[in-house]
């Protein structure tokens, strides 16, 4: 039963749930960017190219006409589907790269807006040599003048 709770306590973490929405997203607008490439984009580049369809592009590794088809499916180098695959893969990782460029921009912005606190100072003058000493020491140890209380170590 301790192992049910942990794992309970795993997958109901923020990040956990968090990563498994981005990973659905992610599939899903994988295929959203597949019908780009393959029903918007490719079309009309075919037709250009004389009509025709990349994902019939292909180069027979055997001689079909005297295959014997008894055997197998003849075999292919489909490089049309490739060039569809890697046209999916570009614009998937423009998308990606104008997202975290947005990311940035916005991260840089949000530091300019915030102004940095100016840490507490750490060291003190002491009065009669002038030297910097602890700003909680109670002696200089320069000069081993008694230093005055300051709020900070009051």
């Amino acid at each position: 039963m301790k192992i049910v709770k942990e794992f309970r306590e795993f997958a109901m973490r923020g990040n956990v749930i968090d990563l498994a929405v981005g990973v659905i997203i992610g599939g899903a607008f994988g295929k959203i960017v597949t019908s780009l490439v393959n029903d918007i984009i490719m079309p009309p580049i075919g037709r250009l190219l004389g009509g025709i369809n990349f994902r019939d592009l292909k180069i027979a590794l055997v001689d079909v006409s005297t295959f014997d088809t008894t055997k197998g499916e003849i075999p292919y180098i489909k490089y049309g589907q490739f060039i569809n695959t890697l046209l999916d893969f570009l614009i998937v990782a423009f998308c990606i790269f104008l997202l975290v460029k947005g990311i940035n921009t916005l991260r840089r912005l949000k530091e300019k807006e915030e102004p940095k606190a100016e840490a507490a100072p750490t060291e003190k003058d002491c009065p009669y040599c002038l030297s910097k000493v602890p700003i909680k020491a109670s002696r200089c140890k320069h000069c081993t003048s008694q230093l005055e209380e300051t709020p900070a170590n009051a």
